[in-house]
């Protein structure tokens, strides 16, 4: 099922859809199920409450109601329980000596300003609904928080849980199902690998390798890495056949085995790339193509010749852009477009690195270039033009090795040539992307190994539905 995220002003939107029309006595049950909910996963996480020692911060709006209710769970289940006013946390030192668990019910999502939390050493915390602090909308923090060790938080994730300070903080996230809907108003997902299940199609039984072909247009002196790397990723993430072309003429470098190579003319790239494109499912551009203004120009012209899905990445996004500034190429596309930005790409194509909403600004510069955005960092962020958005949290630090990028380009391509939406596609692939660096070893992966686990990957996701 997919996940809704919320921001905090959705969230207050269904909060007050819910209890709209509701006696207080009615509107006393969400709070008795989120008590309940926080004190059935306090115990657990104690493994038990008898003689257990739990410190409840508890602030006056409704997260301390939460929190109030909880403790009177767990004490009847035998827990000693000490209840503390978020206003007087500050003066605290918890450890071991003095609790097995602190619940951190301070505050809420509307949270504004800054707050003392209790110094906790070496005990577990357990924050209701978010870590008191932390921004619910942008996951930035400006004074105190609790990092907790669990987040049980109720209805949907909320968007600062997911960007910036929020997964570090959060720890390991249970969503509560209170009673509050909350499928309306909602354009922002998190991808899980059942969506991806879902979301691809099954391999007819009669097909061949140009049911899903991919064209790559990638590589230069120097950087033939890049090309082998796109070219690698998009047949073990499913594209039948691959046609590499690249800079620097026939001798350059030897493309990977199974992939047909095709050396680009000297000028004149679009006509050769649209002779055959009709025969392809997807192209591929840009990875270590190089810069310079033959390179623009060339760029532009294949985008322009071209009707096919496109996935633009590296020094194709460069190229893209008009010497002033503009989006003219991308504009004047008939086909959809995914560009795969990290921040400084962004930047070159007019988006806004420096606001702290990552997700509104991502979705402003898809709607600007009517392009699928992919925006690269720690939360992935993919944003269609209409403004709808998925979110992708599968991957870490292990990611940020050169190469990287090249190979969920390829993975972008192959989707699309498997029938996939580009919308789809560029998230199916950053969670896959993901999970290959995540199943990776804890030092010195490269990028070869994530083509490597690409498919075992792939197979664990999409078989374990099929």
């Amino acid at each position: 099922m997919v996940i809704a995220v919320l921001t905090p002003e959705q969230m207050r939107r269904a909060d007050q859809a819910a209890l709209a029309g509701l006696e207080t006595s009615q509107q006393q049950l969400f709070i008795q199920r989120a008590g309940y909910a926080v004190a059935v996963t306090a115990r657990r996480m104690m493994a038990g409450c008898y003689s257990k020692r739990v410190t409840v911060i508890a602030g006056k709006g409704h997260n301390g109601d939460d929190g109030r209710v909880a403790a009177t769970h767990l004490a009847r289940w035998g827990a000693a329980v000490t209840t503390v006013h978020a206003d007087e946390a500050g003066e605290l030192f918890i450890d071991p000596r003095n609790a097995d668990l602190v619940i951190d019910a301070a505050y809420g999502i509307g949270f504004r300003g800054t707050w003392s939390p209790p110094i906790v050493f070496n005990v577990p915390v357990l924050a209701v609904d978010i870590p008191s602090g932390l921004n619910a909308l942008d996951g930035t923090v400006e004074g105190g928080v609790l990092v907790a060790d669990r987040t049980v938080t109720f209805a949907a994730p909320k968007t600062g849980m997911v960007l910036g300070d929020g997964p570090s903080l959060c720890g390991e996230i249970d969503i509560i199902d209170v009673g509050i809907d909350v499928t309306e108003d909602v354009d922002t997902f998190l991808v899980q690998s059942s969506d991806i299940a879902a979301w691809m199609p099954m391999r007819d039984t009669a097909a061949h390798k140009w049911n899903h072909a991919v064209r790559v247009v990638a590589g230069s002196p120097g950087m033939g890495g890049a090309a082998s790397l796109v070219s690698a990723a998009a047949m073990r993430a499913g594209a039948g056949i691959v046609h590499m072309s690249w800079r620097a003429g026939a001798d350059a470098f030897t493309p990977p085995t199974e992939i047909v190579g095709r050396p680009l003319p000297s000028e004149g790239w679009a006509p050769f790339i649209a002779s055959d494109s009709h025969r392809f499912n997807a192209l591929i551009i840009g990875p270590g193509l190089g810069r310079g203004d033959d390179v623009t120009a060339e760029v532009q012209g294949v985008l322009s010749a071209t009707s096919i899905p496109t996935v633009i990445d590296g020094d194709g996004i460069h190229a893209s852009i008009d010497a002033n500034g503009g989006h003219t190429a991308l504009l004047q596309r008939t086909a959809a477009t995914v560009l795969t930005p990290h921040d400084g790409e962004f930047a070159s194509l007019g988006g806004d690195v420096a606001h702290p909403d990552r997700i509104a600004t991502t979705r402003e510069l898809a709607a600007r270039t009517q392009c699928v955005v992919l925006r690269k960092g720690p939360t992935t962020i993919v944003s269609d033009p209409d403004g709808a958005v998925y979110l992708v949290v599968s991957g870490d630090e292990r990611l940020a090795t050169a190469g990287s990028g090249d190979v969920l380009s390829g993975i972008i391509g192959a989707f699309i040539a498997r029938g996939l939406s580009p919308h789809e596609a560029a998230a199916a692939a950053a969670h896959v992307h993901g999970m290959a660096g995540s199943s990776g070893p804890a030092e010195g992966l490269i990028a070869r190994d994530l083509v490597a686990l690409i498919s075992e990957v792939l197979s664990e996701v999409v078989g374990d539905v099929r």
